[in-house]
């Protein structure tokens, strides 16, 4: 099971969560986020995170030029689409050698033909709870749900995850099941990660 840490701002912050070693970091380019990095994010504090740690820039109903800007200025090996981004901006974005997580909302249900058109241009789905806001609710959705994933394409698990939830997680057998999202439910205060928590659920996975 992989670890995303997604929703980071602060220096001393990210210097305290590197050491855990999360197999991507999120970083939010959406100004309605209370977790937007601002438009005057230090180029240093993603210089100094080391190979291992992909760096993913989250954005929102953002377009290609906008991305990639953010994409070169910060080094950002991946993007993580939250809004209605179309399979061919995806699909442009991967072909500019972008990793491509593109998220879906989950409620009640889902219907799972709306992912068909996204299959070749993206290599990566998550899946969070309908809320809202884009993403940083806290609140789980019914797991079940993705018992009628239907595709190949692995994916990510986010919307509240929290301490409580890592008998389920370790329970939960999926062969699409790739990596595991965590951000609100492991903050001090918006983008401010509580590193001792954080350490809890690191070595339990």
């Amino acid at each position: 099971m992989k670890l995303k840490i997604c929703g980071m701002k602060y220096a001393d912050n990210i210097a305290e969560v590197l050491p855990l070693q999360p197999d991507y970091m999120g970083f939010i380019f959406y100004a309605k986020s209370k977790r937007f990095v601002g438009e005057d994010f230090d180029e240093k504090i993603t210089a100094s995170i080391p190979s291992r740690t992909k760096k993913v820039g989250v954005f929102v109903q953002a377009d290609f030029r906008y991305i990639t800007s953010k994409v070169e200025r910060y080094g950002l090996q991946c993007v993580q689409l939250h809004g209605g981004e179309s399979p061919e901006l995806c699909e442009q974005l991967k072909d500019a050698s972008i990793e491509v997580i593109k998220v879906f909302s989950v409620g009640e249900e889902f219907d799972f033909e709306a992912l068909k058109v996204y299959e070749k241009a993206c290599d990566y789905f998550l899946f969070d709870t309908k809320g809202k806001d884009y993403g940083g609710n806290g609140v789980t959705f019914n797991w079940q749900v993705l018992e009628n994933y239907p595709s190949s394409k692995p994916f990510f698990l986010s919307g509240g995850i929290d301490l409580e939830h890592l008998p389920l997680l370790k329970q939960w057998q999926h062969p699409q099941f790739y990596a595991i999202d965590v951000n609100s439910r492991f903050e001090v205060r918006p983008a401010e990660k509580d590193i001792e928590r954080l350490k809890n659920l690191r070595s339990a996975i």
